[in-house]
């Protein structure tokens, strides 16, 4: 069903971009587009991941550099029974995180230093659950494959309004019209795919992790923090905005046009009532006690 979806999503995108390589060129404008597109589709299969940590400079971790990190992905991902995802880490203040990867065998986890350092122990574990369940969903492909098209789709439009159309072709309502309406599809389909996953996703990490509290005390956290501290690279890169579990996006106005999550409270609200199905109640309390094995420079406060 992931593949799926992402082959639907694919053609979308690709149909979108031909598009406008005939507005932008005509028929040979098509053509290049579509030349491009073939080739963006091949790599975003074969190189989502390295796509995506390359644009936030996210760096691999282990279990010597990032023992308590790499603990609790390994027991999430044997609790998921799933493979245990390679694991890297953002040099970034404001707490946040993504999945990328092709498939649950070929996936990565990527945490900010900050939401190590700002969450407890329980709330890291909950924030790595969600992102587990989105490659245990297959929705990491999808997210990446919208995220390279939505930028790619943003420069052609660029492109279009600094180069103009073909002589053959040139029609300056179009070229506006195009203009417009082509990012403003790509961030639309973002903004469909982000909020439907982010609920699915929100539900599954519970489960797998076990405590539902412990994912709405690291919302309600992350959305505090991200509200305030800026993500500078993720700022540099928009189109990537709907990976993370909470929009990094707030310093310029433009990232407030469309929302790629649902609200915080929104989610929040449903993992309280999951917790009531599942016969708990009241606060999630934080570990007070540390792992045994702790890593100096990725320490946060349940190290």
């Amino acid at each position: 069903m992931g593949y799926a979806k992402t082959a639907i999503l694919m053609a979308a995108m690709t149909a979108l971009f031909l598009g406008m390589g005939y507005v932008i060129g005509g028929s040979y404008g098509a053509l290049i587009a579509l030349a491009v597109a073939v080739a963006m589709n091949a790599m975003t299969w074969w190189n989502s991941d390295k796509m995506v940590l390359r644009m936030h400079n996210a760096r691999p971790v282990d279990a010597y550099t990032a023992p308590e990190l790499q603990q609790i992905v390994m027991e999430l991902a044997q609790a998921a029974d799933m493979p245990t995802p390679a694991v890297y880490v953002i040099e970034s203040d404001q707490p946040n995180a993504f999945a990328t990867g092709r498939n649950p065998d070929n996936a990565a986890v990527a945490v900010s230093t900050g939401l190590m350092q700002r969450l407890s122990h329980d709330e890291v574990t909950a924030v790595v659950a969600h992102e587990m369940a989105h490659i245990r969903n297959y929705d990491t492909l999808t997210m990446t494959v919208t995220a390279s098209f939505a930028g790619a789709i943003s420069m052609l439009a660029n492109f279009a309004m600094f180069f103009g159309g073909s002589r053959e072709r040139q029609n300056p309502l179009a070229m506006i019209a195009m203009m417009i309406l082509a990012p403003l599809a790509a961030a639309v389909v973002q903004m469909a795919i982000s909020r439907s996953r982010e609920y699915e996703a929100d539900r599954i990490g519970a489960q797998i992790c076990g405590h539902p509290l412990w994912l709405a005390d690291a919302l309600r956290k992350i959305q505090s923090y991200a509200a305030r501290i800026d993500n500078v690279t993720a700022e540099r890169n928009p189109a990537t905005a709907h990976m993370f579990i909470i929009n990094p996006l707030h310093a310029h106005a433009r990232d407030k046009l469309f929302s790629t999550h649902p609200a915080t409270e929104n989610r929040i609200a449903a993992l309280e009532q999951l917790a009531a199905e599942m016969g708990q109640s009241g606060r999630a309390s934080s570990r007070s006690a540390a792992p045994s094995r702790k890593s100096s420079r990725y320490a946060g406060p349940w190290s």
